[in-house]
């Protein structure tokens, strides 16, 4: 498997305040890591109709949660990895919905973009390095925990209702915390690169 491997009992880092600004490069698995989400076929991923569910909601996760971005990312057959920006203040024109759960629009999906493109909000983006806390925890409901869970539940409960899959997701999430440009772009072509990289590892 080409997802990260971390000890289950250490994903987080105790005492950080995910709701801080910062860049986190993050990865959810499905249950069993069955490829519930499409194929890989000659390097490139094919994503059937959960995987093309699946990156609406990855996409609509700014319009729940106006304080992010996201960044690079690729749907994989049985994993997600992408890049979420959470900046100080809200981005011009995010709407302020409720942040769970997630209602996927009910508008047909666009394709998604090959491997080797940049996604659309790629360039430009200001890194925050991580800092001590110095104020006190902001909402959770402004944390990357809460943002992944509603994700989550968004892809869930469309499958429910439109699949005989019950059980979607792996436990629990990974992440990791950017801290620099140049790791910023070794993640992004690692995850550009994931298609064509299927299962060497």
């Amino acid at each position: 498997m080409d997802y990260p491997k971390h000890n289950r009992h250490s994903i987080r880092l105790q005492g950080y305040d995910y709701a801080q600004p910062g860049v986190y490069f993050i990865t959810i698995v499905a249950h069993d890591r069955k490829c519930l989400f499409g194929e890989i076929v000659n390097g490139d991923m094919r994503m059937n109709e959960c995987g093309e569910m699946a990156r609406q909601c990855w996409l609509e996760i700014p319009n729940h949660f106006p304080q992010t971005q996201l960044d690079e990312y690729i749907i994989m057959p049985d994993h997600i990895h992408g890049i979420i920006i959470i900046n100080d203040f809200p981005i011009v024109g995010a709407k302020n919905f409720s942040p769970l759960p997630f209602e996927p629009s009910p508008r047909s999906c666009q394709p998604s973009p090959q491997p080797s493109e940049p996604s659309p909000n790629n360039m430009g983006t200001k890194i925050f390095s991580p800092r001590p806390n110095t104020t006190p925890f902001r909402s959770p409901s402004q944390t990357i925990g809460s943002i992944v869970r509603g994700f989550k539940i968004g892809v869930t409960k469309w499958m429910h209702q439109n699949t005989d899959i019950q059980n979607v997701w792996q436990r629990n999430y990974y992440e990791h915390i950017v801290r620099n440009a140049d790791e910023l772009h070794r993640i992004r072509q690692y995850i550009r690169n994931n298609p064509r990289n299927w299962r060497e590892s």
